[in-house]
């Protein structure tokens, strides 16, 4: 029982604290961390795919919320942009979250490896990706000051953003990861919005999607609260550990950092299924 609760109090801050730092949550460290300690070694009793997703949204919940306040203070929120991501982002995390119901630990293993290494390898041509047109257009653009005075001017079509965080918000309840993992990569290279505030908004949206997505999982019983109580506190002050040493990074440190995360998980994954 000791042992359960030291590995729950870990897998809670380094999750959260490297999740806060690159803006992805953390559950993609979280999920896969249950499955391995509950399902494969038996020390998390109970544990299924399902409830590793469930568990994970409502511990994302709490991390987004605490880096959120954080990101905030020094104006890398950028409230407006993400105002119109949730529209998309929230009713498509509470249908993903019933989605999950079908998923074996197999099919979790194989289907999560592909999507973080199909992420990571965007982030690593992301600089030869052209910017789409439509995302230059002068009326869309918008100024947002971040915390050092410096004016960024960036914008999108409302009913784009809409559709592809629907999409966004549906990958997040099914698999249980906040939807920072797609959402970071999405906003630095398709919507073009500077890695520090794509980052401190990206937390905004896991908050809000995670707690659409933590309602679906709740409803269906995929919550694990044992699990939960750890996780949360740890991942409460986690999260404001990872806000404090983002300041010690680069936009491209936190970039290389994100993408090396999801490789290295993706690959883990992916090799857990197959052999």
């Amino acid at each position: 029982m000791i042992l359960t609760i030291i590995i729950l109090i870990c897998i809670g801050l380094f999750s959260s604290i490297l999740g806060a730092l690159v803006g992805m949550g953390g559950g993609v460290i979280i999920v896969p961390a249950l499955v391995f300690f509950g399902i494969k070694l038996g020390m998390i009793e109970g544990m299924t795919p399902q409830l590793a997703i469930g568990t994970s949204s409502m511990i994302l919940v709490i991390t987004g919320f605490s880096a959120m306040v954080q990101y905030n203070k020094s104006n890398q929120v950028d409230r407006y942009s993400g105002t119109i991501f949730l529209i998309g982002l929230v009713p498509g995390a509470f249908v993903g979250s019933y989605a999950s119901a079908s998923l074996t630990l197999d099919s979790f293993n194989l289907y999560f490896g592909l999507f973080l290494i199909i992420i990571s390898i965007v982030l690593m041509v992301r600089d030869k990706i052209p910017p789409l047109k439509v995302f230059q257009n002068p009326k869309y653009l918008r100024p947002h000051i971040d915390a050092d005075g410096v004016v960024h001017q960036y914008g999108f079509p409302v009913w784009i953003a809409v559709v592809i965080t629907f999409l966004v918000g549906f990958t997040t309840g099914l698999f249980g990861i906040g939807g920072g993992v797609l959402m970071t990569p999405l906003m630095i290279i398709v919507f073009r919005i500077p890695p520090t505030i794509a980052i401190g908004t990206s937390m905004m949206l896991i908050f809000f999607s995670s707690f659409s997505s933590a309602i679906g999982h709740a409803l269906q019983s995929h919550v694990q609260y044992f699990s939960l109580i750890f996780l949360a506190v740890s991942s409460y002050f986690g999260a404001r550990i990872g806000v404090k040493l983002a300041s010690r990074f680069t936009s491209d440190g936190l970039v290389k950092i994100l993408r090396t995360v999801l490789l290295l998980i993706g690959l883990y994954l992916i090799l857990e299924a197959i052999l």
